[in-house]
């Protein structure tokens, strides 16, 4: 399992401004949306919505807005039916690009995110067609500012509660899992009072692609801004070696 930490982007995500937060609220709401709507409102026999609590708690969302999205998506407010399209295209140089929806119309984001790609001189491509680059791994992610371990007894109390993997980075620890296993390893290192600074099922590139020349870096950071900004967006993954 390549170590190629993400935790420096992920902080900086998170500090970048309200608009980010705002935008990561957004995201949120909607997941936990749709997993009230799978397996009602209840955490306690709900592990898809104690996943997106424990990732709202992450982005340190209010547990009050938290509440209000529940019993908004258990209710009349609830209506909304949101679908999941996946879109799978290419950068400059053939970067791989997945970018995951949630959307109430698939119209609007389709149009959306074909505009993304197209301004940075990239293109959607058919499903499947980068996909297989990549693998579904479940992502917990530690600051070690936050928690101070030692590694080995860690790593060995993550494996204890069924990860695959334990990577330490300068400035984290990342701890990846079997997407069906994520739920469990996650809810275990909290009962052990790790404290969790993201925590996810991520598609993991199983190779980086470093980018050399600077017009290809700047079309492709002006795909990347633009989905970020796209409210339809969750989340989007590539295979560039910033």
């Amino acid at each position: 399992m390549s170590g190629h930490s993400k935790f420096a982007n992920i902080k900086h995500k998170k500090e970048k401004n309200d608009a980010a937060k705002g935008k990561m609220f957004t995201i949120i709401g909607k997941e936990i949306a749709i997993a009230v709507k799978e397996g009602g409102p209840d955490p306690n026999n709900n592990s898809k919505l104690r996943d997106v609590i424990a990732k709202a708690k992450a982005n340190n969302m209010p547990n009050d807005t938290i509440d209000r999205g529940i019993k908004k998506a258990a209710g009349e407010g609830g209506n909304v039916n949101y679908e999941v399209i996946t879109y799978e295209g290419y950068g400059p140089s053939g970067i791989a690009i997945i970018v995951e929806t949630l959307t109430d119309n698939k119209n609007r984001t389709a149009a959306n995110v074909k505009h993304a790609f197209t301004k940075g001189g990239g293109s959607i491509g058919t499903p499947g067609c980068v996909s297989y680059m990549f693998d579904k791994k479940g992502q917990i992610i530690v600051d070690k500012e936050e928690y101070e371990a030692d590694p080995d007894e860690f790593m060995m109390l993550a494996l204890d509660a069924g990860a695959e993997d334990f990577v330490e980075e300068d400035d984290a620890y990342t701890i990846f899992t079997a997407p069906d296993d994520f739920s469990t390893v996650r809810e275990a290192l909290e009962k052990e009072g790790v404290p969790i600074a993201d925590a996810d099922v991520k598609m993991i590139p199983q190779n980086y692609v470093d980018l050399t020349s600077e017009d290809d870096i700047k079309n492709l950071n002006r795909i990347l801004d633009m989905l970020d900004d796209d409210d339809d967006v969750q989340d989007v993954f590539h295979n560039w070696n910033e």
